[in-house]
């Protein structure tokens, strides 16, 4: 007995001596982003229209581009949506199938949402960071120009882009993005601002490593956080940008297609009674610009030192 009690204090003594392993911020943050029921339902709905949008086209047997000769001209009638004909959300005025051209709308959507906002952080990450690292007369140059290019309309260059080098994808994706990086360059700078006092950043200025190298290595990782974040809240703006555009008509053009196309042309022919043409896209449209929001909302939580 006296030695099981000698044994149990032992042990008992080794586990208080053990080292308590720390969490460093990354996994403290995905436990906290994990515990938002809200940002995980939107995480899980975004892995949902990802892998629609992947997988979707292998699941119908019709292609986006192809006539359903059967129901042309008898949208009312024959287009519905059907598991026998194998138009899951219906045909379109032409008789193409509505569940094909929402898949390509939904990539085409999800591709300029996502490389648009790519494009306006990494612009302006770079740019905030280098104006708010410099600091004094190059700071004032580079956020002056920032505040000229924020007075101009955005839709009105946006249009004109579209109207001079001619209606394309490509031309959205460099339209939306190059305009937008605007907001992060602010975020960027400010951030900046707060980090390049630090202490390992002025030991890295004291033993003389250049400022580019400084920015790279020193300014650019700790502003992540803020980047993600920024980032999930950017790709929704994207999308209704390009959705709002497509709508016009100035957007993606024919055969190809994106939801605001596809939502314009729903709403062209809900007086015939045909309201699977805009509640279909719509829904994927609106679901998806949620999903984000929750998703951002959730980075935004879990990043912020202030609630650990």
């Amino acid at each position: 007995m006296l030695t099981s009690r000698k044994t149990v204090e032992v042990l008992e003594t080794a586990e208080l001596a053990a080292p308590i392993e720390g969490r460093s911020l990354w996994a403290d943050a995905r436990i906290r982003f994990f515990r938002n029921k809200a940002a995980v339902a939107g995480l899980i709905i975004l892995i949902l229209v990802g892998m629609f949008a992947a997988f979707g086209s292998y699941v119908t047997p019709w292609s986006n581009e192809e006539v359903d000769w059967a129901v042309l001209g008898q949208v009312a009638e024959m287009g519905r949506p059907s598991l026998e004909t194998g138009h899951y959300f219906g045909t379109d005025e032409l008789g193409r199938d509505l569940f094909a051209r929402t898949v390509q709308g939904t990539q085409i959507s999800l591709m300029v949402g996502l490389i648009g906002a790519l494009i306006a952080v990494v612009v302006g990450t770079v740019y905030g960071a280098t104006a708010g690292y410099h600091g004094g007369r190059v700071d004032n140059i580079m956020m002056r120009i920032v505040d000229v290019l924020m007075s101009v309309p955005y839709m009105f260059v946006l249009i004109l882009l579209l109207v001079v080098f001619g209606r394309s994808v490509l031309m959205l994706f460099v339209g939306i993005g190059l305009i937008s990086w605007l907001d992060m360059a602010r975020i960027a700078r400010g951030q900046t601002l707060s980090i390049k006092n630090k202490e390992f950043v002025e030991a890295a200025h004291a033993i003389g490593v250049r400022p580019s190298v400084i920015i790279r290595r020193h300014i650019v990782p700790n502003l992540l956080g803020v980047v993600i974040v920024y980032s999930t809240l950017l790709v929704p703006s994207m999308i209704i940008y390009e959705s709002f555009i497509s709508f016009l008509g100035l957007g993606v053009q024919e055969p190809s297609t994106s939801w605001g196309a596809l939502i314009s042309e729903g709403a062209k022919q809900m007086q015939y009674g045909t309201l699977w043409m805009l509640l279909c896209p719509l829904f994927f449209f609106v679901i998806t610009l949620f999903a984000f929001f929750f998703v951002g909302d959730g980075l935004r939580d879990a990043l912020d030192p202030k609630d650990r």
